[in-house]
């Protein structure tokens, strides 16, 4: 099913030479627009949002609460019309049948094919007990049914989109914390009813790995690149629609221990919203530089955008293409809000990025 074209007012934008990546983001080339989803919110932080188009426009998620690992944590969301945004509303939380209450975790939006948009998510004290539930909507958003648990074994997409595969099964990139990290896939059919787990996949342990996102290829091949602790992003390759995977490699470009995500364009190119960052600059965690990289083949890659570029933490993206060919991305500014920016591709100033190091 092919969603509504969203109305969107593009900004005037002059192309500016190269030195547009180290100026505000608004004043590169392809920035369409900068906003925020939410202004004010009835708790202090937020992290992990998720983006997904439906028929009624945009829906986009985050966890929200007192702090990272506060029971009180649930899954807030806000919905696009095409004209703005509204006011956030906590769908699901982490409580119990006993009463008591565990933080929500890592929100995932999907829109299945022809049927419901799927939210799914992570409930418990820590990722390494967590467990994964999955909730539904058949309105757009408006309305969710009641979460149900995911087979015990299974923790659904552990921080990224899915992608589909042939024959309508649903390809998952999931990860595991509670025995070191390690990275493995789930693959969903029948509308949901099996589930078949693959991996981990780094069975040599070389790299500790987590949150695949998934970028698909013209040949049927699908690279998962994910966040790891050896300051790179890692990949790892599949031949066979994600039921069996190469081994775990490290690329040039560099990760300090953040979420990344990317997506396949229509056009057959590869976009990567990360930090292009290492441990030690002026954030503890390398989270003060949020990029935007594009590649023709997910090994070559052209610096796009400078997202953000100074103290503080800008992590944990989520992009996709809508159905009018532009690009949306979300991600935690601050910890205190979810920042959107749209993009239009096809405007986009690349440069060159030689052994993996961002131009200057």
């Amino acid at each position: 099913m092919r969603t509504a074209v969203l109305s969107w007012t593009v900004v005037a934008i002059t192309l500016v030479s190269a030195s547009a990546f180290g100026q505000d983001a608004t004043q590169q080339p392809g920035i369409v627009k900068t906003e925020f989803v939410y202004e004010t919110a009835p708790f202090p932080q937020c992290h992990a949002s998720t983006i997904v188009e439906c028929s009624d426009g945009l829906i986009a998620a985050w966890f929200g609460g007192k702090h990272e690992k506060s029971p009180d944590v649930g899954i807030w969301l806000a919905r696009h019309d095409g004209q703005t945004w509204s006011a956030p509303v906590e769908v699901v939380t982490g409580r119990q049948d006993d009463g008591t209450r565990h933080p929500c975790w890592n929100p995932v939006l999907f829109q299945s094919q022809g049927g419901p948009v799927l939210l799914f998510y992570k409930v418990g004290p820590s990722p390494s007990r967590w467990w994964g539930m999955v909730t539904m909507s058949r309105d757009g958003g408006k309305t969710w049914s009641p979460s149900r648990r995911l087979e015990d074994g299974f923790l659904g997409p552990i921080k990224n989109k899915p992608i589909p595969l042939p024959g309508g099964e649903v390809l998952c990139g999931s990860s595991t914390e509670h025995d070191g990290w390690r990275v493995h896939f789930e693959i969903v059919s029948d509308r949901g009813r099996k589930w078949q787990r693959i991996g981990p996949v780094d069975r040599q342990r070389e790299f500790g790995a987590i949150q695949p996102t998934l970028l698909r290829y013209a040949d049927g091949r699908i690279q998962a690149l994910c966040r790891s602790q050896q300051g790179r992003i890692v990949e790892v390759w599949s031949d066979d629609g994600g039921r069996t995977w190469g081994k775990m490699t490290a690329t040039l470009l560099p990760n300090p221990n953040s979420g990344i995500d990317g997506v396949t364009l229509s056009d057959g190119r590869q976009l990567l919203v990360y930090n292009h960052t290492v441990r030690g600059g002026p954030s503890p965690r390398g989270r003060e530089m949020l990029n935007v990289a594009l590649s023709p083949d997910g090994k070559l890659w052209n610096a796009a955008l400078v997202l953000e570029n100074e103290p503080g933490e800008f992590s944990y993206p989520a992009v996709i293409q809508t159905a009018d060919g532009l690009v949306h991305t979300t991600y935690t500014w601050q910890r205190q809000r979810v920042r959107h920016v749209v993009v239009d591709p096809t405007r986009l100033l690349l440069r060159e990025m030689p052994e993996g190091k961002w131009p200057e």
